[in-house]
């Protein structure tokens, strides 16, 4: 057995410490985007509890609001939205996960360069589930493998609560990269079906990264 798969508890993918998450499937980014928005916004006035939300994109290209367009072909083969996270373009879509934590950091204390290393290390531990190797690059948001950038982060505070969060590469077509320079990098992007490991479903997985995350946080 895996170690992800001893992680598999029915009761485990509904509720993660304090923590309610969800598996919303495939979801548009403008209305995740807004619906982010209002959940935290509802948060930091005492009106919502603290959530994380996993979830897959349609096709999409982000950047960040003082990020730099940093397509390198005239027409992209998806839309361009500019959103209110920090970072640069970067690619959503099929075969990656999104992991989008609403945290109330105020209350807990925690600062953003923390709560950054706490993201990171999530995923990091999450991929150890999956037997990759995966590391952080130091000055360089975001988690990477011997082979390229595995996963992407990029979020925004507000009222002292954290919304936006991490896109891991689980098996998306490069091909979406190869019209940008992912986070102005201009790298390989790296994926965790190159490895040629086990992979769960894509619910399992977040749920899994959630955990992660859950346990992490103070």
């Amino acid at each position: 057995m895996l170690a992800w798969e001893a992680m598999m508890k029915p009761e485990a993918q509904a509720t993660m410490g304090d923590f309610p998450a969800a598996w919303l499937g495939r979801q548009p980014y403008g209305p995740m985007w807004a619906r982010l928005q209002a959940r935290a916004a509802a948060i930091a006035a005492g009106d919502a509890p603290e959530s994380i939300w996993c979830c897959e994109h349609e096709p999409v290209y982000t950047t960040g609001m003082r990020g730099r367009d940093n397509r390198i072909v005239d027409t992209l083969p998806a839309p361009m939205v500019r959103t209110d996270r920090g970072g640069e373009t970067t690619f959503h879509g099929p075969g990656q996960i999104m992991l989008y934590p609403l945290i109330d950091l105020r209350r807990r204390r925690l600062g953003a360069r923390r709560y950054v290393e706490i993201l990171e290390e999530s995923c990091m531990r999450t991929l150890a589930d999956l037997g990759v190797a995966a590391q952080r690059r130091c000055g360089f948001p975001g988690v990477w493998t011997g082979a390229g950038k595995i996963a992407a982060l990029g979020i925004r505070i507000g009222q002292g609560v954290a919304y936006h969060g991490m896109a891991l590469n689980v098996c998306v077509d490069h091909d979406w990269f190869a019209c940008i320079r992912p986070c102005g990098l201009g790298q390989p992007v790296d994926t965790v079906a190159r490895h040629g490991v086990r992979l769960p479903d894509d619910r399992d997985l977040a749920m899994i990264w959630a955990g992660h995350l859950a346990a992490l946080l103070p």
